[in-house]
């Protein structure tokens, strides 16, 4: 059997918000097409890591990282690192469900439209389509495309904002609680989509429950406090 691969080395990662130091001397890997879950008690730095693997945390101003971390052997602090191009590799899903205020097809189509990944109106359908069907949503919208996107369930909300983050092809996706704003039902049905997307994505998740945790069959915890 082959020797899992890091997708993501962090060697020496401190974080800090100003003077405030909320991520010490991080060393771990996160391998490739797994579920890898950041648990503990709120406030111990498990979101603030999240944001660092795309630098979302350099919108905040007075924050500075020491230390390194590697997507592909690459150092993603490097100095001259594209930052876009960093989040177009790393996508994220938020704790509440975020679609734009306009069309299925238009959420979907936004990145590959902004990015020019697409050069003809076939091209973008056929990105729209898979990335439905690769957030399981494709059979319940196709025929409604045109439809407002904050007319879906909260469920259905947080795959299509999936299918947005897959639509742009990156290799990692990062999700914040991504089930703690959803029902018992769309939480298994989200749940069960991320088993299927590590097929294919490396995928890091924060959440603070550990039978969620061990229903999506997670490869390894961080747990306790990030400090």
């Amino acid at each position: 059997m082959a020797t899992p691969t890091n997708k993501i080395d962090v060697q020496n990662f401190s974080f800090y918000y100003g003077d405030f130091q909320a991520l010490k001397t991080l060393n771990l890997g996160i391998v490739e097409k797994r579920i890898t879950a950041l648990i503990g008690p709120s406030g111990c730095g498990k979101s603030t890591f999240l944001r660092c693997l795309n630098r979302m945390n350099d919108t905040i101003r007075g924050t500075r990282a020491e230390g390194a971390i590697f997507l592909d052997g690459q150092d993603i602090y490097a100095p001259d690192r594209d930052v876009v191009e960093l989040r177009q590799h790393i996508g994220m899903v938020f704790q509440r469900p975020n679609p734009f205020p306009q069309s299925i097809f238009e959420n979907v189509a936004f990145g590959p439209r902004i990015l020019g990944i697409t050069k003809s109106r076939r091209e973008l359908e056929t990105i729209v389509q898979q990335s439905l069907e690769g957030a399981a949503l494709w059979d319940e919208v196709k025929h409604r495309l045109e439809d407002n996107a904050l007319q879906l369930n909260p469920g259905q909300q947080q795959r299509l904002c999936i299918a947005r983050t897959i639509a742009v092809k990156p290799s990692v996706i990062l999700m914040d609680e991504p089930c703690s704003a959803l029902d018992p039902v769309a939480t298994l049905s989200v749940e069960d989509l991320m088993r299927r997307l590590a097929e294919e994505y490396t995928i890091v998740i924060v959440t603070h429950n550990m039978q969620q945790a061990a229903r999506i069959g997670l490869h390894g915890v961080s747990s306790g406090s990030a400090n």
